[in-house]
């Protein structure tokens, strides 16, 4: 059913629906728009709506190929809404649903359209804090570029800074996705334009492997490996690729690229990863949450991972999200000796294509198989050791003479 958004737009159809709110299709003077609906709990949040207005200028003046321009801010009773261009295609979340993980070449170019733009918000004083595979727009309608890749846009700027008020996550709280998170975010520090170079990297890592580097498990394990753990090697991709990987998800901020740089040195790379397949690896074992029981592991279908992605709470009685595709995850900010206590060294990894995961279904199946060709060796051994103990004992008894068989000597007259 459609609905006014203000005086000027019309949202006709839901495009689809985050933790922030709801994305519609809807109709505007110069023609058809893109409404993001922002929820009512927060439309009612009077700090919330003067932050709207207040980021008006910043928000509206941020125009580049590569994002999603905002062209209005609506503020109208219990409507809050971020009017944006319409892109007509899917995000990058739902390519990586179907294909797992892309080609280095069209992964490559993707990553470095969004460093283009986060170059472009940057140099205008916006930070995203929120770059994930669900915040990245493919332009199914625009030219393609290197590798088959369509044209890749960023979205969502602003959302995750006005959501972020003092009073709504205190200083305890941050705001981000786990598997994305700086660890200068996991710690406690104000968030920098670095904070969107190191979530792009994460984005690149995930693209050529199919998994995020520190993701998996329980989201305490994941913050815990931000700060902690350094990334885990990925073979089949140029030492030039991954040393630029390693440089951007570096712990110190200081130390990663800026994002125009990242840019120019991802096409630079270009001719490196021309025409290279998809990386043949799979995700490592995860850490699984205590309480997680083995039965979802049961009731996958063989050969499929089970994802744990999910939005999980840190403080004890709280309430997870309702979607796995959040915008925004509200957690707790670990206490140092929580970071401490984790493993330090290299993050998880990749398993050797097509090896089950540890406690799997498929895992289990095997060692059984083992135990079981182990036990059947065992009593074959020991069949063969009996046989051949009583061969040896009756080629004895017949070669044998009395006096062989009687140790005691004969007595002397």
């Amino acid at each position: 059913m459609a609905r006014k958004i203000g005086s000027r737009y019309t949202a006709n159809q839901i495009l689809g629906r985050g933790s922030a709110g709801t994305v519609w299709l809807g109709e505007g003077p110069e023609g058809p728009v893109a409404i993001k609906l922002l929820r009512e709990d927060l439309a009612s949040d009077q700090e919330l709506v003067g932050r709207f207005v207040q980021e008006r200028t910043a928000l509206l003046g941020l125009e580049h190929p590569n994002v999603v321009s905002v062209r209005d801010l609506v503020v109208d009773g219990n409507d809050l809404a971020l009017v944006m261009d319409l892109v007509r295609g899917t995000d990058l979340r739902t390519r990586l649903d179907r294909d797992r993980r892309l080609a280095p070449e069209a992964a490559v170019a993707i990553v470095a359209d969004i460093a283009d733009g986060l170059a472009a918000a940057h140099a205008a004083g916006v930070v995203h804090r929120d770059v994930k595979p669900e915040n990245v727009l493919l332009d199914m309608q625009g030219p393609l570029g290197p590798g088959g890749s369509h044209p890749a846009l960023l979205t969502d700027f602003g959302v995750a800074k006005l959501i972020d008020s003092p009073r709504r996550t205190r200083a305890t709280k941050i705001i981000g996705t786990p598997d994305y998170l700086a660890p200068e975010i996991v710690e406690g520090l104000p968030p920098r334009a670095a904070v969107d170079i190191y979530a792009l990297a994460t984005v690149l890592y995930e693209l050529l492997a199919g998994f995020t580097p520190f993701g998996g498990g329980h989201p305490g394990a994941v913050l815990r490996r931000h700060v902690t753990e350094t990334v885990a090697p990925l073979p089949g991709i140029p030492d030039e690729l991954w040393q630029l990987l390693v440089q951007c998800l570096a712990k110190a901020p200081a130390s990663r690229l800026r994002a125009s740089e990242l840019g120019t040195r991802l096409r630079e790379l270009l001719p490196l990863v021309t025409g290279m397949p998809p990386l043949d690896v799979d995700e490592p074992d995860a850490e699984p949450a205590e309480d997680e029981a083995p039965a979802a592991e049961e009731a996958a279908p063989q050969g499929e991972r089970v994802r744990r992605r999910g939005a999980v709470p840190l403080v004890p009685g709280a309430k997870p999200a309702d979607s796995n595709r959040d915008t925004h995850t509200s957690m707790r900010v670990p206490a140092p000796d929580e970071l401490a206590g984790g493993a330090r060294g290299t993050a998880r990894v990749p398993r050797p294509a097509g090896a089950p995961r540890p406690g799997s279904a498929r895992h289990r199946a095997a060692a059984r198989r083992r135990r079981v060709a182990l036990g059947v060796a065992a009593v074959v051994l020991a069949a063969a050791a009996g046989v051949g103990a009583w061969l040896a004992t009756s080629e004895d008894d017949a070669g044998a003479t009395p006096q062989d068989t009687n140790n005691t000597a004969p007595a002397t007259p």
